[in-house]
């Protein structure tokens, strides 16, 4: 829902609304991402499968999203900014990823570095693609 063609009024109304919706989202997608980090038994070795879990699922979920908004003329829809913008951006996460990685360059983990680093681009980018494939 783009706000750009209407008047002042009705499009600080429609900011507003695109903003709780990305917030609600957000949130949403920040409290299931919390709910991961809290996984135990994910515990069991020092490579960091919270955040990647996250990130595995969050792309998958935005690339099955994305590609029925595609398929369903949807780009511009409320459902775009509360799930892909708001859920997906609060479930996944760049800065905890790139943290981790920092950590484990310091502690000499180089091991663990390349491939939470590898497995981490490869298979977010397969998740998005296999989500928009599922759809299509």
């Amino acid at each position: 829902m783009l706000c750009w063609f209407i008047s002042y009024t009705k499009k600080i109304k429609c900011i507003v609304k695109q903003v709780l919706l990305v917030f609600l989202g957000g949130g949403l997608g920040s409290a299931f991402r919390y709910l991961i980090s809290n996984i135990s038994f994910l515990n069991i070795i020092k490579f960091p499968f919270h955040t990647f879990l996250s990130n595995i699922i969050g792309c998958l979920i935005f690339g099955l999203f994305m590609g029925w908004a595609i398929k369903n003329d949807q780009i511009d829809s409320p459902n775009t900014l509360l799930i892909a913008t708001g859920f997906c951006g609060g479930l996944t996460t760049f800065s905890t990823f790139a943290y981790e990685n920092i950590n484990m360059i310091k502690s000499g983990d180089l091991n663990h570095f390349i491939l939470y680093t590898f497995f981490s681009i490869i298979t977010s980018f397969a998740s998005i693609y296999l989500g928009m494939l599922i759809i299509k």
